[in-house]
């Protein structure tokens, strides 16, 4: 398990919590905080009670983040200590970065994460109603001050804060609630105390007392006051590596929506980390952004590192994509390409990063020191067409062949292009080839290079590339031929044989309504009736169902098995498709998958082109 974006740290000589103090004048430009206990609201308006506010997500949120730089142990980013950088002075250095530099390709929002109501020694401060109190040495002109300034610059403002009450704030349950009469902490959780979220840092709110959504909406109204835009709701459950009843916080999640609905402010709300994508109908429902998956960052020497969490994102994206659109988007985390060796990425995996967020249509926001972005940085975060591939109105990308080492993303475009990315996530050099038949087209197609803004013109029946060890490529391709024609067969035909435990089961998705499953340690389906006019290597079309990525050997008649992985289609009701390549001889044919030791997907259909590939 990664370290989540709220630290649990060892105090170092616990201080006493120390009063707020506002002062004005040191130098950093911006006003005299508010008192916390303001309660004002802004003059927006938003509807509540209708799910997500799709004004708020219409495209995927651009931005800057504070977690990689807090969490890394790169050379003089947190001098004082871990999770030291987190200051007033180093965001707004940052805001004032952003608003010069990115602000004019869509980024826009800067959002403070974890630690801002914690001193060096991670010990919290509350105010009298239980609710987060900036850390005076980290932001001494207050919370809505710093917003003020992000706002003079055009930009949003967003916070963090973790999900529950947190233990600190419980206050022996004698705490009151503010605007809530005869409401005090005892009255916002269970009896027992139980604890949750990903760090078990909080008690669990009990929503069926009344008290419990009174206290989110005093949070929810302090931060409209302080004029936030964004909240990151962290440790979310199911989800953040904890699952069972004390965990889940979709209540909390409903709460968080009623309660900013109702302060009159638009506030963006994005749910941390590693959500269960079981519930992915309650954050698409309740939120406007979720996380996939866990910490981008490494927490070592450098903001990431390839092999540690960046490359999980290929196996553990696919299921979600479906889930992604206006009103929320899947988040993958931050993007850090701009820094060159405090990155910890070669050129070759920054681009690859930078491609993956893109087709996905991840928010953009990324987690570099923008003060000094070196000149392959600006060209990643700034090129406006590869932007407009996340910022445009497709679906997200999805992969069109198995999750092997070499990948094909794509996805069809309103305006009758694809967007294709080809991806090599071997450890050496390799082609990777995107055949047109898998797009589902024939004949030629015109290609234009996103990255180097150059069209390559037209090219017969696919794409192939030579990449570098985990690089990649990104094209739009405008096809000019005509539609792949293919001849199908259902897996759970009469005349194919299964082995093993393989077994026909009804599946509703299914285009023949059954499929066949219980593929597993050496459970077999076997097609014994594919016919094609000539021999050569087809790009068989896969329909399939599998909850989680799973591997699968096919073979054709007596040939050697190849070895795939199906990406994930997210549960076990839901029908994606991938392309194999598989060398059929003239006449009938057999097409046999085998799950061998393991677990495989589910089978609904093959589709086999009337042609071979070229």
């Amino acid at each position: 398990m990664r370290s989540p974006s709220y630290p649990v740290l060892p105090a170092r000589g616990l201080a006493a919590a120390v009063a707020l103090t506002l002062t004005a004048g040191l130098g950093t430009g911006i006003a005299t905080a508010a008192p916390a206990t303001a309660r004002t609201g802004s003059a927006h308006t938003v509807t509540a009670g209708t799910g997500t506010a799709p004004d708020l997500a219409a495209k995927p949120f651009m931005g800057w983040s504070s977690w990689s730089m807090q969490s890394s142990k790169y050379p003089g980013l947190n001098p004082d200590g871990d999770y030291s950088y987190l200051t007033e002075a180093n965001v707004l250095k940052q805001a004032d970065a952003l608003a010069k530099k990115l602000k004019p390709y869509g980024y826009t929002y800067v959002n403070i994460d974890s630690g801002w109501w914690r001193d060096q020694d991670w010990k919290p401060a509350f105010d009298a109603h239980a609710r987060q109190r900036a850390d005076p040495d980290r932001f001494p002109h207050g919370m809505k001050a710093v917003a003020d300034h992000i706002h003079g610059l055009g930009l949003k403002a967003g916070i963090y804060l973790p999900v529950g009450l947190e233990k600190e704030a419980y206050g022996d349950g004698k705490v009151p609630v503010d605007d809530a009469d005869g409401c005090t902490t005892a009255d916002i959780v269970h009896g027992d105390l139980r604890t949750t979220n990903g760090w078990d840092s909080a008690y669990k709110l009990d929503f069926g007392k009344p008290c419990a959504q009174k206290y989110i909406d005093s949070q929810a109204r302090l931060l409209a006051s302080w004029g936030y835009d964004f909240l990151k709701l962290d440790g979310v459950g199911p989800g953040s590596f904890k699952s069972g009843e004390n965990y889940d916080n979709v209540a909390d999640v409903a709460a968080w929506q009623r309660a900013i609905a109702a302060t009159g402010r638009p506030m963006h709300l994005e749910l941390s980390w590693s959500l269960d994508i079981g519930h992915a109908a309650d954050w698409k429902k309740h939120s406007q952004g979720w996380r996939v998956d866990t910490d981008v960052e490494c927490y070592c020497n450098t903001l990431v590192s390839w092999e540690n969490s960046v490359d999980d994102r290929f196996t553990d994206t696919p299921g979600w994509t479906r889930h992604a659109g206006p009103g929320g988007w899947n988040d993958l985390d931050s993007l850090d390409v701009g820094n060159g060796a405090m990155d910890g990425l070669t050129k070759a995996e920054r681009q690859t990063y930078a491609t993956l967020w893109a087709v996905a249509k991840s928010p953009l926001y990324t987690g570099d020191d923008l003060t000094r972005l070196d000149d392959y940085g600006v060209k990643l975060l700034t090129n406006r067409e590869v932007i407009a591939v996340d910022q445009g109105d497709g679906p997200p990308a999805r992969p069109v062949t198995p999750s092997d080492p070499q990948q094909v993303w794509a996805a069809k475009n309103p305006d009758g292009t694809t967007t294709v990315a080809l991806f090599n996530l071997a450890d050496s050099p390799s082609a990777v080839t995107a055949d047109f038949s898998a797009l589902g087209f024939t004949g030629r197609a015109s290609v234009r290079d996103l990255w180097n803004h150059e069209n390559l013109g037209t090219y017969r029946n696919g794409i192939t590339e030579a990449l570098p060890a985990h690089g990649s490529r990104l094209f739009t391709v405008t096809p000019h031929g005509g539609a792949v024609a293919t001849t199908g067969y259902e897996a759970e035909a009469a005349a194919n044989t299964l082995g093993g435990r393989a077994s026909v089961a009804d599946c509703a998705a299914c285009s023949g309504g059954r499929k066949v499953g219980d593929l597993y340690t050496g459970g077999t389906l076997r097609f014994n009736d594919i016919v094609v006019d000539r021999p050569g290597t087809y790009l068989v079309k896969v329909a399939y169902i599998s909850g989680d990525a799973r591997p699968v050997n096919v073979s054709a008649g007596s040939g050697a098995a190849t070895r795939h992985t199906f990406p994930s289609t997210g549960d076990w009701g839901t029908v994606e498709t991938v392309s194999v390549p598989v060398t059929l001889k003239a006449g009938r044919n057999t097409l046999t998958f085998d799950s061998g030791p393991d677990y495989a997907p589910d089978i609904d259909r093959v589709d086999v082109p009337s042609s071979p590939r070229q």
